[in-house]
């Protein structure tokens, strides 16, 4: 964490320090901007009406709350009002959103992750990736965004906690931003993030054990084992909301897991939105992501909303999940 004797820099000053295009300085700017506003409503969240479902579902099926729409719409409206990106694709919204043909970047992102438990006051975020075209001559397409995770120029996300935090990456280390109340503005308080080797938590909804494959039931019960040399058991926790579950592991070293399972063979996070922007970070932070048998960054996406098997965390935490996986 940052030295309390040394003045703090703002996250602009930061990224215009450490060389940061221009482009992708000004998207950052006016994610972190938006999350200001969308922190705001989260403060006031039981005093205004902003809480529940708003009555419609997702192109994912699942019910669309309503600071799930206030941050999705929030987000859109100032990347069409400011022009930085070519277009954007968000997990609330059917299709790809075009903005400025003439723009390089495109823009992915989850407007609020685990907006469901903000009823009960439990840490949510928004999480955010940024690709570059190939080409700008020809119109914007949904094949712009199919690209594997390891074309992503910068990605990130804010978490509204007990703080709230903004973390990003640009393929030069990961830095943490907390945001000073009293100066509206997030400052370095966690610059080059490192997560653990090894870690000791596991995160897993243990409700969903009766559909897990074979390998995931036996992964869980070795981390369970009273084993020195294995360094186990592990310490269960399970927040459900992947921004502050893979946040702690982060910080603290752990494994995050959603596999698929019996009634989702194809896993239930979604690549684009959440699987590969958390993948670019714990990678820089020198942590793994897997789907079970394959790294997550290298998976060519065939659809906006494909889904994946995931497990994330610290390096060789993640290699022992996978090798349960693949047996």
């Amino acid at each position: 964490m940052q030295n309390p004797n040394t003045e703090l820099l703002r996250l602009e000053e930061h990224l215009v320090s450490s060389g940061v295009e221009d482009e992708i300085l000004q998207i950052i700017s006016v994610i972190a901007q938006s999350s200001k506003s969308i922190n705001s409503k989260v403060l006031k969240a039981g005093l205004s009406d902003i809480l529940g479902a708003t009555g419609e579902k997702n192109v994912q099926g699942e019910e669309v709350q309503k600071l799930d729409e206030f941050a999705d719409t929030l987000l859109r409206d100032e990347f069409v009002k400011k022009q930085l990106v070519g277009g954007i694709a968000s997990e609330e919204m059917d299709n790809i959103y075009s903005i400025a043909k003439d723009k390089n970047y495109l823009l992915l992102y989850d407007p609020l992750d685990g907006s469901s438990n903000i009823d009960v006051n439990v840490s949510i975020g928004t999480i955010f990736s940024i690709l570059k075209r190939e080409s700008t001559e020809k119109p914007i397409s949904e094949n712009d965004f199919l690209q594997p995770g390891i074309n992503q120029i910068a990605s990130g996300y804010v978490i509204y906690g007990s703080s709230t935090m903004l973390v990003y990456t640009e393929g030069k280390g990961v830095h943490g931003f907390t945001l000073d109340p009293s100066e509206n503005d997030f400052f370095l308080s966690h610059p080059n993030i490192s997560i653990p080797e090894k870690g000791k938590i596991f995160s897993i909804n243990e409700g969903n054990s009766v559909n897990w494959t074979e390998g995931t039931s036996k992964y869980i019960s070795f981390l369970k084992t009273d084993n020195v040399n294995e360094g186990t058991p592990y310490s269960g926790r399970y927040i459900g909301s992947l921004v502050a579950d893979f946040h702690r592991n982060l910080l603290k070293g752990g494994i995050f897991l959603y596999p698929k399972d019996k009634k989702n063979q194809n896993g239930k996070l979604r690549l684009l939105y959440e699987c590969n922007p958390m993948s670019y970070i714990v990678e820089q932070a020198g942590g793994a992501s897997s789907n079970g048998s394959k790294r997550i960054l290298e998976i060519i996406p065939e659809e906006l909303h494909q889904r994946t098997s995931f497990l994330i965390g610290s390096k060789q935490d993640v290699q022992d999940a996978t090798r349960f996986h693949k047996k």
